[in-house]
C-alpha cells in the first residue's frame, strides 16, 4: 500500500440521499469515511425539475431522525435541497464535491485504491450509490445529438410560444407536458403504448387525460420518433410517417445506473438485460469483498423498484455488516 495515499475506513461513493445516510451511520460508530460526489450535494435532485413535487411524504424522506418541514404533505425540491444542506451542516459531513471517480481496484489484500478526477486515496471499504439519474435512456434516433433535444427539464420558461414534443408517457412526461402547456407551449407528446402510464401521480393523470381529450394538448398514441430535424420531427405512427413542426424535443425517457462502471472495477451484472448487480440480500456486500452497494442502484434497470424513502435502511444494514 502506498504510504503517501490518504487510507479511510470507508470510501461512499455518491452524495445523493442514500450516500448521505451512510456517511452518516459510519460517522456515528466513529468510522473514518470519506465521500466523493462528481457534482454537487443530492445531484440527482438538483437536476429535478425546478417546481417538481415528491410523490413521497416529508416524513418517508427523513434521515437519522431528523424531521423534513415541508408546507404541505408532498415536499418541494426546493424543501429537499434545504432539508439535505441542514443534514450536511449538523453533521459536518466529509464530502469531496465535484470530484468523479474513475477506478477502484485492489492495492493489498485488505485494502482498496480509489482513483478520483483529482486524487488517489486507499480505503478498507467501499459503499457505491451512485443512483441511476446521470444516464438518460438515449432514443438512438437520427438527430438525437442537436441541442434542441433534451434529456433533462428544469423549467418552463424557454419554451413559451414554442413547438415542442415530450416523448414518455410516465410521471416526468406527463408534468412536463403540463407544465410547458400552461406557460404557454404548443405540446404535443409522443407516447410509445397504447395509453399513458396508469401510475402517474393520482393528481396529475385525471389532468393529463383531459388536457389531451379537449385538444389542449395533442398526443400520438403508438408512435415514435424517427428521425429529429432542425426545424420538425418525423415519427410514425399506426396512421404512418408524419412530419410535425418542432423547436425543441424533450426526451423523459427515464434513466439508468451507471453499469459501464459497475462492469469496469468488476462487479459481476448477474443479468444484463435487467441491469441488477450481484449483492448480498442482507449485507448488501456485492461480489467484490468489502465492496457495497446502496440505494436505487440496486434495482438496475428497474428504476420504479426502489425508492429514497425504502433505501433508507440501506445504511443502517451496510454499516452493522463492516463492524461485523
Amino acid at each position: 500500500m502506498d504510504e503517501e495515499l490518504q487510507h479511510y475506513d470507508l470510501i461512499i461513493i455518491g452524495a445523493g440521499p442514500t450516500g448521505i445516510s451512510c456517511a452518516i451511520e459510519a460517522g456515528l460508530n466513529g468510522l473514518k469515511y470519506l465521500l466523493l460526489e462528481k457534482g454537487v450535494l443530492v445531484n440527482s435532485i438538483y437536476r429535478f425539475p425546478t417546481n417538481m413535487t415528491f410523490f413521497s411524504t416529508s416524513k418517508n424522506l427523513e434521515i437519522a431522525g431528523i424531521p423534513f418541514i415541508s408546507h404541505t404533505d408532498k415536499p418541494t425540491r426546493k424543501e429537499a435541497l434545504e432539508y439535505y444542506r441542514r443534514l450536511n451542516d449538523a453533521f459536518n459531513l466529509n464530502i469531496q464535491f465535484q470530484e468523479k471517480v474513475l477506478d477502484l481496484k485492489k492495492s493489498t489484500a485488505k485494502h482498496y485504491q480509489v482513483t478520483t478526477s483529482k486524487k488517489k486515496y486507499t480505503t478498507t471499504n467501499i459503499v457505491i450509490a451512485t443512483g441511476f439519474y446521470d444516464s438518460p435512456n438515449l432514443l438512438g434516433i437520427p438527430g438525437e445529438e442537436r441541442s434542441k433535444v433534451k434529456h433533462y427539464y428544469d423549467d418552463a420558461h424557454p419554451y413559451i410560444g414554442m413547438d415542442i414534443a415530450v416523448i414518455g408517457a410516465a410521471n416526468s412526461a406527463c408534468d412536463v407536458a403540463l407544465e410547458t402547456w400552461s406557460k404557454g407551449a404548443n405540446v404535443t407528446m409522443i407516447v410509445r403504448g397504447e395509453t399513458l402510464y396508469q401510475k402517474v401521480k393520482y393528481w396529475i393523470l385525471p389532468n393529463i387525460e383531459n388536457r389531451i381529450k379537449e385538444g389542449s394538448i395533442k398526443a400520438h398514441f403508438n408512435a415514435k420518433v424517427l428521425t429529429i430535424h432542425e426545424n420538425e420531427i418525423e415519427i410514425e405512427t399506426k396512421d404512418g410517417i408524419h412530419l410535425l413542426k418542432n423547436d425543441y424535443v424533450l426526451a423523459m425517457t427515464g434513466y439508468r445506473p451507471d453499469t459501464p462502471f459497475l462492469k469496469k472495477i468488476g462487479i459481476t451484472i448477474e443479468d444484463n438485460n435487467l441491469g441488477v448487480p450481484s449483492f448480498n440480500k442482507h449485507t448488501f456486500e456485492s461480489n467484490l469483498p468489502n465492496v457495497y452497494l446502496a440505494g436505487v442502484i440496486q434495482a438496475g434497470f428497474k428504476t420504479s423498484k426502489l425508492f429514497i424513502e425504502n433505501t433508507r435502511t440501506h445504511a443502517k444494514s451496510i454499516i452493522s455488516a463492516i463492524l461485523n
